[in-house]
């Protein structure tokens, strides 16, 4: 059954200045508008390839919400992300055929500024290390506006690999395997940085499983121990993004300040154009 990358989800205090900084990183933002509960409300980031970035807000307390962060917590960064699919209903029902639990088809919705109101359905996965699904129910170009709000000036032109850390390397990938179906997949070992990979491919897009090997005692430094805090401070879920974009020479990573906690890099891909 095929699935892409639908968005990224980061978490942020103030939307405004979250804006504003994205905005200085070199990306088109644009306002989305407040959700059909009234707990949130969001701005977007859209990409070439159809994906995008959400940057989302609270406006009032709400402890039932997944991404509810109390007391400010763990603040801003990384919280989720989300696979789109041809149908989520027939998504969820030919997962829990191999075993996996997602809750769901669930409504949702979001009032754009302009007054438009969009529809979706999502699917809620039973653990923390899996994508939610969300499919549109309203056409897919009121949820992801197309055109030149998909141009950035730092090139960005889609997600190129989402690196999720994960306790249980081998636990997690038995659950994608039963999300994906049969993914191609290629375990890495990472010696001499104490981390185990398993890489699966989502069209033109990786998705990297990364969980620190056991160790008695853990290094005080490096990418195992950032998982490790990763884990204990946030949980499994998205450690990182790479971004390609077109431009050349702009391949870095970005400001973690200005990106509100995210670590998000920009890959230099020659192969893509602007116009594509």
């Amino acid at each position: 059954m095929s699935l892409s990358i639908d968005h990224i989800v980061i978490r942020v205090q103030d939307l405004e200045q979250t804006i504003a900084d994205f905005t200085t990183l070199g990306f088109t933002v644009q306002r989305g508008g407040t959700h059909a509960d009234g707990a949130t409300h969001n701005a977007l980031i859209g990409f070439a390839d159809g994906s995008y970035v959400e940057l989302i807000a609270f406006l009032r307390d709400a402890p039932e919400h997944r991404w509810w962060d109390a007391s400010r917590r763990i603040g801003d960064g990384f919280v989720d992300y989300a696979l789109l699919p041809q149908s989520v209903a027939s998504t969820i029902a030919a997962a829990r055929e191999r075993g996996l639990s997602y809750d769901g088809p669930l409504a949702g919705g979001r009032l754009r500024p302009d007054g438009e109101r969009l529809e979706w359905q999502i699917g809620k996965p039973s653990s923390a290390d899996l994508p939610f699904l969300c499919g549109d129910v309203t056409p897919r170009h009121l949820r992801v506006a197309e055109g030149d709000v998909r141009h950035h000036a730092n090139g960005a032109h889609g997600v190129a690999n989402i690196t999720l850390a994960v306790h249980d390397l081998d636990a997690s990938l038995a659950r994608y395997r039963a999300l994906l179906g049969e993914p191609d997949v290629q375990r890495a070992p990472l010696p001499g940085y104490d981390v185990a990979l398993a890489i699966l491919s989502l069209g033109a897009t990786t998705l990297t499983l990364a969980s620190p090997t056991r160790e008695t005692r853990p290094p005080a430094e490096g990418l195992a121990a950032d998982i490790r805090h990763h884990l204990a401070s946030r949980g499994e879920g998205v450690f990182a993004v790479a971004l390609e974009t077109y431009v050349d020479g702009a391949g870095r990573r970005l400001e973690r300040t200005l990106a509100h906690g995210a670590i998000i890099e920009l890959v230099a891909n020659p192969s893509i154009r602007r116009d594509r």
